[in-house]
């Protein structure tokens, strides 16, 4: 089976996306402050390094659907506007099939560079999918917190880097909400001036 990592950059008190998430503001209130330390031209080896590894080639990844599209319910083009493609441009950084999580199936949307978005309706059929499109390679929960949360729960994530921002959110979304209980073993931590990145082992 795959291995199964997760990343995500997250507050001091825990929240990986601000309040008021909005088309206009994808993370929420100063939720892209979060990504300071890989967003635009990182300024010292370690974020060069954590980005690169963030970068690197998977097999798959799954994804909820907040972090492919602003809009709930059912899609656009259902009622003859034009179908959301994605928060990226038309070159995506994914290369590789993304399953993403929805209560209103779609059919595929193929994009330049290798990148194809599967809409599937379960976490369980998405990670199923992944496993047989990755083979050997790695499969990545890209996010938002309840597609990681549902990774979690399942125990399903080998290994989760978080990449802590040095400052508070105050509220927003939580990758660990209702996990009482959990715990992660720390198998590795880098520091810069913008994020202390953590990679933390599921498995005791």
């Amino acid at each position: 089976m795959p291995k199964v990592t997760a990343h995500m950059s997250i507050s001091l008190d825990g929240f990986v996306a601000g309040p008021n998430q909005t088309r206009e503001e994808p993370l929420g209130a100063r939720g892209e402050e979060l990504h300071t330390w890989h967003l635009g031209q990182t300024d010292n080896d370690v974020d060069r390094a954590m980005t690169a590894r963030i970068l690197a080639p998977r097999g798959a990844y799954v994804m909820g659907r907040n972090m492919y599209a602003p809009d709930r319910g059912e899609w656009a083009d259902a009622h003859g506007g034009e179908m959301w493609r994605g928060w990226w441009g038309e070159e995506p950084p994914y290369h590789c099939p993304v399953f993403v999580l929805t209560h209103y199936p779609h059919a595929p949307v193929e994009m330049q560079g290798g990148t194809t978005f599967h809409f599937v309706t379960s976490f369980d059929e998405a990670m199923e999918r992944a496993f047989q499109a990755a083979g050997d390679d790695t499969v990545t929960i890209a996010g938002g917190a309840s597609a990681v949360r549902q990774g979690l729960e399942r125990g399903v994530i080998d290994e989760i880097m978080l990449n802590h921002a040095p400052f508070v959110l105050g509220g927003g979304e939580s990758p660990f909400a209702g996990l009482e209980g959990l715990r992660l073993t720390p198998i590795e931590v880098l520091s810069s001036p913008n994020a202390t990145h953590v990679t933390y082992s599921t498995r005791s």
